[in-house]
């Protein structure tokens, strides 16, 4: 917990047989303002409370913290989340000495697929593999907390 550096990439093709694991995730969001992000998360069988600060100017940096809860507790704090939910499969893609997750996501942002990568330093140089596309990192668009309120499929401009 602390900082978190982190680029975020939309995604060119399927990259299913590349990647080493996949967990379902459904998200919502008890506060999506960008100063204090608070989501409730559950990843196949585990609850997680998470609280977010707004990023630096590049959008790479930001604070974020994080405690596991149990699934009943995730349950309950879903019943009293902002309206707008995020699902999605999220695959562990290891490329060199990194590993990227890769979310293929559902419901009303069926057709959007990105890949993010948490780095040490904000200059730190990674492998692009050939299915990485371009890079979004910042854009709040494609910002899960956006995603719920605008999502993919009501975009005009793709």
């Amino acid at each position: 917990m602390g900082q978190e550096i982190e680029k975020k990439f939309l995604v060119k093709c399927d990259i299913k047989s590349f990647a080493h694991s996949a967990s379902r995730i459904v998200q919502r969001y008890l506060s999506s303002v960008p100063e204090r992000i608070v989501r409730v998360r559950i990843i196949d069988n585990k609850g997680y409370l998470t609280i977010k600060g707004i990023g630096n100017q590049s959008g790479v940096s930001r604070y974020e913290w994080e405690k596991e809860i149990s699934v009943q507790e995730a349950n309950e704090l879903l019943q009293i989340c902002e309206s707008g939910e995020i699902d999605k499969t999220r695959y562990k893609v290891r490329v060199g000495t990194h590993i990227f997750e890769v979310d293929e996501f559902y419901g009303d942002n069926q057709g959007l697929t990105l890949a993010e990568l948490e780095l040490s330093s904000e200059d730190e140089v990674f492998e692009k593999p050939v299915w990485l596309g371009k890079e979004v990192t910042g854009d709040i668009r494609y910002y899960n907390s956006m995603l719920m309120k605008k999502p993919f499929k009501t975009w005009s401009e793709k």
